[in-house]
């Protein structure tokens, strides 16, 4: 199993991006996570059916996602975080491909145990990828460390992510080294490439602004008409 499972976007102040998105998505943060206060960052997760959108902030320089904002020229996508039933053969198949685990963190928050693997961004280029199990029971969608111990209460159950946009130089050579990676074939429609998940899709195609390769759009099922905050695209599924 490997579903998409939450989206993380980065800007250099929290404050003015949760407002957007508390007014684009109707809804307010299900939690504030203190964990992610080891990396130097703050945050602000919001709950869209079984799925996540993140949103985070450094909170002193010399941050990986302050050299990332730099880079980007401010707010920009960040983080696509997949589910996996089965984190060992992840693990594996990384070590057989070559492929660098920069995170191998597990934890216990509230009761449910998660794993989570970070990926070295310049091994599988577009955007960092940490793929993650989350126990006791990887199949249901309220096993989610994350995002703390009652995510449900402030849920968009009619919204859902369902997509992730990759923009690329080269999308041909993106997309096999992430077919590897997620040992998911790839289906190629007009100039851009998407591996099908068992929840979700992954699409990659050519880059359309000056802003170089990166996390460039979010798929939201139930999402009435396009929008864009924090440097990123929120289209309405495509089907």
């Amino acid at each position: 199993m490997l579903r998409l499972r939450q989206i993380a976007v980065v800007a250099p102040d929290l404050a003015p991006q949760q407002a957007a998105f508390n007014e684009l998505l109707g809804t307010t943060p299900c939690y504030h996570d203190p964990g992610v206060g080891k990396y130097g960052l703050e945050n602000a997760l919001w709950a869209l059916g079984g799925t996540f959108l993140e949103a985070l902030a450094p909170t002193r320089p010399g941050t990986t996602a302050g050299r990332y904002l730099d880079r980007r020229g401010g707010p920009t996508g960040y983080m696509i975080i997949l589910d996996t039933d089965d984190i060992a053969a992840v693990r594996l198949r990384m070590t057989m491909l070559g492929r660098r685990i920069v995170e191998d963190l597990t934890v216990d928050h509230h009761g449910q145990q998660a794993t989570a693997l970070h990926l070295h961004p310049r091994d599988t280029g577009g955007c960092l990828l940490s793929i993650d199990r989350h126990g006791p029971n990887p199949a249901l969608l309220g096993s989610y460390a994350w995002a703390g111990p009652d995510w449900q209460r402030a849920c968009r159950h009619d919204l859902a992510i369902t997509g992730a946009e990759l923009a690329a130089d080269n999308p041909a050579d993106l997309v096999s080294r992430w077919s590897a990676v997620l040992a998911r074939p790839w289906e190629q429609h007009g100039d851009h490439y998407r591996f099908r998940l068992d929840h979700g899709h992954i699409d990659v195609g050519p880059i359309r602004d000056d802003r170089g390769e990166g996390l460039s759009a979010i798929r939201v099922a139930g999402l009435k008409a396009p929008a864009h905050a924090c440097g990123i695209d929120l289209l309405p599924e495509d089907g």
